[in-house]
């Protein structure tokens, strides 16, 4: 199979990772890629929201699956564009990918199908935003209603910091604050079937024991030694299998990647926000434990054969994912520094523990230079999540990137607990 990934980041990096090393890849694109993903496919320059480049690349290489990575290009339609053209597409419809790019649209969805969710508020007015968190009261929810790479939430006891963030977006969705552990499960559908992967969770804030701004997420963790064994059955039954069934009751069916955020709070299960794409950084430490081929996962999502597919294979292996962040970030990252200690990780860790790339380019000399806030997911395996805490934090501590920062404790409660 010749593929085409669309995309930029460690999560299109993550995915061209697990493609090259299937015999069944024939040949593997990316485009726009980075300086990771060189390694593994051939990149090539595109506007990755705009569909009438990206079908007429797919027909240049002769791509026979599109996989498209990030949600903004699904929100503009590029997978329909691609699936016009004729091509298999991994990916949601622009109508479909409204799930994740208007969360008003997500919380009607949720409510005709029965979802248990937050409750929650639309507003577009400061009267309306004064209303809604005097309804709710501390901690403060306020989410951007479209999209915002991954940092339009803010959770606050400070009422002041809420309406700034709010008067900051056109229109935002106010909802209670839920308890309790958060998980992220991914589950692959090509609207009629649907397979869940295995549950990660991963870390929204930019430091240490959950302090300071809310990121792009700095690191992940699978499996969950904490969660009941029966979740991924339960969400499936209750949140996945019925939020595809409405979309395709509506007539726009969501074919491709959902991504059910979630909190197990003291209530139940509650769906904090969906997304139409895999997450970055859980795609890094779920795609680190699947054994079975995602090439066949994912076109088969893609021509609606899921319900012919074999049940999917996992190693019983943990892993987990550090993210190394650029100086400055998430507030004003910098950029342009030069990466020093990959090849050595290359050398003397692998392929237990790897690099994937997230904000990366090479420059005129050929050197790996910052290009992004998030720059660098290291990504390890192990037997428990105590070994491939070891042996990522050993690699993270091998890469050379001035004024860069990481947080020290991914998966470090898990790890004790299991």
């Amino acid at each position: 199979m010749n593929i085409l990934v669309i995309g930029g980041g460690a999560r299109e990096h993550a995915l061209c990772h697990a493609l090259s090393r299937e015999a069944d890849v024939s040949a593997l694109h990316c485009a726009p890629g980075n300086a990771g993903i060189t390694e593994v496919a051939t990149v090539h320059p595109v506007d990755a929201t705009d569909g009438a480049a990206v079908a007429a690349l797919a027909a240049e290489v002769g791509a026979e699956l599109v996989v498209v990575g990030p949600e903004a290009p699904l929100v503009a339609g590029v997978a329909d564009a691609v699936r016009a053209a004729g091509v298999p597409v991994f990916g949601p419809s622009a109508e479909a990918a409204r799930l994740e790019g208007s969360k008003a649209f997500a919380k009607e969805v949720m409510a005709a199908a029965g979802v248990p969710t937050a409750r929650s508020y639309v507003c577009t007015t400061a009267e309306e935003v004064d209303e809604a968190l005097a309804a709710f009261g501390p901690p403060f929810v306020v989410k951007d209603d479209g999209l915002a790479a991954g940092k339009g939430v803010v959770v606050t006891e400070d009422a002041a910091a809420a309406r700034a963030h709010a008067a900051a977006c056109e229109r935002v969705v106010i909802e209670e604050f839920l308890d309790g552990p958060e998980v992220s499960l991914f589950a692959v559908t090509d609207g009629e079937t649907v397979v869940p992967l295995r549950p990660a969770q991963d870390f929204k804030r930019a430091l240490d024991g959950d302090a300071g701004p809310n990121t792009g997420g700095m690191g992940a963790y699978s499996p969950l030694p904490w969660a009941d064994p029966k979740l991924v059955d339960e969400v499936l039954a209750t949140v996945l299998e019925p939020t595809v069934a409405e979309m395709r009751r509506r007539g726009t069916p969501f074919s491709g990647l959902l991504y059910a955020g979630l909190a197990i709070t003291s209530r139940g299960v509650r769906v904090i926000e969906f997304n139409a794409r895999f997450g970055d950084p859980e795609t890094q430490v779920v795609l680190a434990r699947l054994r079975s081929p995602l090439s066949v996962l994912l076109h088969a999502a893609a021509t609606g054969t899921l319900a012919d597919l074999e049940p999917l294979v996992w190693s019983e292996d943990a892993a987990v994912t550090v993210v190394v962040a650029s100086e400055g970030y998430p507030a004003a990252p910098r950029t342009g520094d030069p990466i020093e200690g990959l090849a050595e990780i290359a050398a003397e860790d692998g392929p237990e523990s790897y690099v994937l790339h997230a904000g990366t380019r090479r420059d005129e000399d050929g050197r790996v230079l910052s290009a992004g806030g998030r720059v660098l997911s290291v990504t390890a395996t192990g037997a428990d999540l105590g070994e491939a805490r070891q042996r990522a934090y050993r690699s993270v501590e091998r890469i050379r990137l001035a004024g860069s920062h990481y947080r020290t404790d991914i998966a470090a409660k898990a790890a004790e607990s299991a």
